[in-house]
């Protein structure tokens, strides 16, 4: 019978239907329909009569081929039937009145999978590779949805899959022998397919070896388990609609998971429901949530502590696979309950010592339950990486600091996270120590001791304070020790621990502490001895980060301490790059004419350094142009050639002074540099008093620790050089000078103006004679005829190429080209340098030319840090 025309037994709602598409087939055909069935009152369509039913069965049967070649495909078809959703329609009671049988998913997936295995089929007649590789990867995608419902590998996919191997061989067989070849496509499309069922056939080796064993069983045990997990009948429905969105029923009923399977989570159970969630790790089409909610469960009901320790293991490496990507964070709620449950698994193998976490482990049956006295030993070992944890959740933390806005309240709340970290880290170190394993102890502890080199001692006293209460402590803590020796311990325990990587570390950390507590002595010695300038070209980019920051942080430390050269030959060559942030890496520079590629800028970005451990760069440069200042300008005024001017110490300080002698106004300073700038040339005047006012004015001292006795250290260093400049300045020009008279203009002591001059004619700095009974500096004045003065210059000419051929020969003979002794070093450079002031003064000196070359010869503490640093 047409559609079009219905019984008068018909519904209501098959007639509206019926209405519609005559309506739809034109105004000018209309369709007449029989009296009774307009007669007929309207009837709900969700409550039919057994009449209504029976009347209309011819047309449920002529559209039952229809649905069944294509249930999907054309939902608006079934007029007997209203739409409903999938999960209605399994296995419902309903669904099969009037003798219409609705398959369920399972049944509709096994039907597509015998629908796929004949059209590859078909294709091996023809030899078609192609088809044949596109048809297996959709019966591999139905065999990932049968995983992601957690139903079992139909025995169809197995016989597929050897029936596959042995086709495989045969035509590969025979391939080698035709002299006709196949085309390129299907010769690759054949390749492909011999690596596509190679690694099923690895994946499913169990089941595979099983059905070759017993087909029958095999079969039978399939069967055995669709049955038993038959998603439950229509009156159970409503039960389940009235649970959770995830399936979960509240008042004692089933948990029902996805396709209506049930699933039991208890202690018997879990090493299958453990396998099943593992075989989902890292597919594409895994939900990686309930995969998380699963673990959870399975970690309420495991009952002992194998099945404790099984669980967590997979639960924490969940959690760390929830977020994919390696630019994004992980969520905060994720990153706390995988550090309590990296507590808790700490917890359970500290105090058990019969169960051990290791990477390396002998095989063992994952689905049978360990107890140690079925071991050789007596010790159950579960493969597992606790070290690999802790790595992770501090590169987590590290990474969620990164992207959060450090001038934002939330940048605090997460660095109170901080604490709970260094305790759990502490409590794998003391697991380690107790377990005697060195590697993952040297590891462990160099995460203990990045979190504290470069911090003041009462935070790394509130991070000791949370060990007091744990029942796991370390060998190495605070509770007898101060902050140094705590540090010291755990630097030495790490130059032992034979790993080169972990020494280099311990080493610049251990140098930067010493630093920061303003030993600058000690800390130079140190750099000095590890000889690390020669091999840090060589390292990884953080190993040459944390370098940087440990030679800058030795800058700082050396004007702290008032020597003024140390601390600015000890930062020049990093501010000669003019990459300080970059090379800090607490920003990213951006050379004019340069765009940095996608891959360049997001590797540069997760190498930066979260805020709170940045060194702050203004102040950072305020050190250096004032210690450029304070060697910059007694040079330049004892100097009167214009040739030797150009030769600068500090080619970044002499740049900023240039330009601002080109201003012709001057405003008031506003900037730091201005302040330095307009303070240089106050003190290029003798105007000693206005330099140090303008120093002291800059608000960025505020910053430095103990900022009172830096800028009282910067003031008598400012009276000192004063003094040297205008002894340079005006020994032209007089015969004799009152030692009481400079002591009384530059507000110094007679001892210290005694001390000042008697050292600068020691060292041949000022061509005079102290006359002590007088208290006058009695001045000498030295002619330099022409060729004296060009044999000076000559002779700089030849000390620069001899300089110039021992580098190259360095080189050669495989040296770093450059890095002398820094002891001789640095002796050399200061007798160069007071060689460079006496000849543009006119004098002839001793030693001079020995000096220079040996200045020019001794390495600096960066050298060549710009071209080292490989950031691309």
């Amino acid at each position: 019978m047409s559609r079009f025309f219905r019984q008068a037994g018909d519904s209501d709602s098959d007639s509206e239907e019926s209405d519609d598409e005559s309506m739809s087939s034109g105004d000018d055909a209309p369709t007449q329909r029989p009296a009774a069935s307009a007669a007929k009152p309207a009837m709900s369509r969700f409550l039919r009569t057994a009449g209504s039913d029976s009347s209309s069965s011819d047309s449920d049967e002529s559209e039952d081929s229809d649905s069944d070649s294509d249930d999907d495909a054309r939902p608006a078809k079934r007029t007997g039937l209203p739409l409903r959703s999938d999960s209605e329609d399994e296995d419902s009671e309903e669904d099969t009145k009037a003798g219409v049988r609705i398959m369920s998913a399972q049944e509709r997936r096994l039907a597509d999978m015998e629908s796929t295995g004949k059209a590859i089929d078909n294709a091996l007649k023809i030899n078609d590779w192609v088809a044949i590789s596109n048809e297996f990867d959709k019966l591999v995608r139905m065999i990932q949805r049968q995983h992601n419902v957690s139903e079992p590998v139909p025995p169809f996919y197995i016989k597929a899959l050897i029936s596959l191997e042995s086709s495989l061989n045969a035509a590969i067989a025979k391939e080698k022998e035709s002299k006709k070849k196949m085309n390129a496509t299907n010769a690759k499309a054949l390749t492909a397919m011999k690596q596509k069922v190679k690694k099923g056939m690895k994946e499913y080796e169990q089941d595979i070896s099983k059905y070759n064993a017993d087909p029958e069983t095999f079969e039978r045990d399939y069967a055995a388990l669709t049955t038993r997990e038959a998603p439950p009948t229509a009156a159970a429905r409503p039960a389940v609609r009235g649970g959770d969105a995830d399936g979960e029923i509240i008042d004692d009923f089933t948990t029902v998971g996805k396709g209506g399977k049930t699933m039991q989570f208890t202690s018997e159970s879990i090493f299958k429901n453990l396998q099943a969630v593992q075989e989902a790790r890292g597919k594409k089409n895994t939900d990686r949530a309930e995969q998380i909610r699963i673990l959870e469960k399975l970690l309420e009901v495991a009952a002992t502590t194998y099945q404790r320790l099984r669980v967590l293991l997979a639960l924490i490496s969940s959690r760390f696979d929830y977020n994919s990507s390696v630019a994004t964070h992980m969520p905060i709620e994720l990153w706390l309950s995988a550090q309590r449950e990296v507590d808790q698994l700490l917890s359970i193998v500290a105090s058990n010592s019969a169960y051990s976490v290791q990477e390396i482990t002998e095989d063992y049956d994952e689905m049978v339950e360990r107890v140690p006295s079925t071991e050789k030993d007596g010790v159950v070992r579960i493969r597992g990486s606790i070290i690999s944890f802790v790595d992770r959740l501090d590169d987590e933390f590290t990474k969620s600091l990164q992207n959060i806005d450090p001038h934002g309240p939330e940048y605090v709340d997460r660095l109170k996270d901080e604490k709970v970290l260094y305790y759990t880290i502490c409590r794998a170190e003391a697991f380690y120590e107790k377990t005697n394993q060195e590697e993952p102890l040297g590891r462990v502890i160099m995460r203990r001791l990045e979190h504290i080199y470069s911090k003041p001692d009462p935070v790394v006293q509130a991070l000791e304070a949370s060990i007091d209460t744990s029942d796991i402590k370390p060998k190495m803590n605070l509770l007898q020790d101060t902050t140094s020796l705590l540090i010291h311990q755990l630097c030495v325990y790490l130059y032992g621990a034979g790993n080169s990587l972990l020494r280099t570390r311990a080493m610049l950390s251990h140098i930067y502490h010493h630093a920061l507590h303003n030993d600058f002595h000690t800390a130079r010695d140190m750099l000095l001895m590890s000889h690390l300038q020669e091999s840090i070209h060589s390292a990884d980019v953080a190993t040459q980060i944390l370098y940087n920051r440990t030679v800058v942080q030795l800058g700082l430390c050396a004007f702290r301490c008032g020597l003024i050269k140390e601390a600015q030959s000890t930062l020049q060559d990093i501010f000669t790059t003019q990459r300080v942030k970059e090379l800090l890496a607490q920003g990213v520079h951006q050379q004019r004419f340069q765009v940095l590629t996608p891959e360049q800028e997001k590797a540069e970005k997760q190498r930066q350094l979260p805020f709170h451990m940045h060194i702050n760069t203004e102040l950072l440069e305020a050190a250096f142009l004032v210690s450029s200042m304070l060697v910059e300008i007694p040079l330049l005024a004892s100097i009167d050639s214009e040739e030797l001017k150009r030769k600068a110490i500090s080619k970044p300080f002499r740049r900023l002074l240039d330009f601002a002698d080109r201003q012709v106004f001057t405003g008031p300073p506003e900037s730091t540099r201005d302040h330095i700038m307009q303070a240089s040339k106050a003190l290029q005047d003798g105007e000693w008093e206005r330099c140090r006012d303008l120093i002291q004015s800059i608000k960025i001292w505020s910053l430095m620790p103990e900022s009172a006795s830096v800028k009282e250290m910067l003031a008598k260093r400012i009276q000192e050089q004063g003094l040297r400049t205008f002894l340079f300045t005006y020994s032209a020009h007089y015969t004799t000078l009152s030692l009481s008279l400079l002591a009384r203009t530059f507000s110094l002591p007679l001892r210290t103006v005694t001390s000042i001059v008697s050292k600068m004619i020691w060292t041949e700095e000022l061509s005079a004679s102290l006359d002590q009974s007088g208290g006058v500096v009695v001045l000498h004045r030295v002619e330099v005829s022409r060729a004296q003065q060009l044999a000076l210059v000559i002779t700089d000419k030849v000390n620069a190429m001899v300089e110039q051929n021992e580098k190259t020969l360095d080189i050669k003979m495989g040296g770093s080209g450059g890095w002398g002794d820094r002891a001789d070093g640095a002796k050399g450079e200061k007798r160069g340098e007071q060689t460079q002031e006496r000849r543009g003064r006119g004098e002839r000196t001793r030693g001079g030319t020995r000096g220079t070359t040996r200045g020019g010869r001794g390495g600096r503490f960066a050298q060549g840090l710009g071209n080292r640093m490989q950031t691309g």
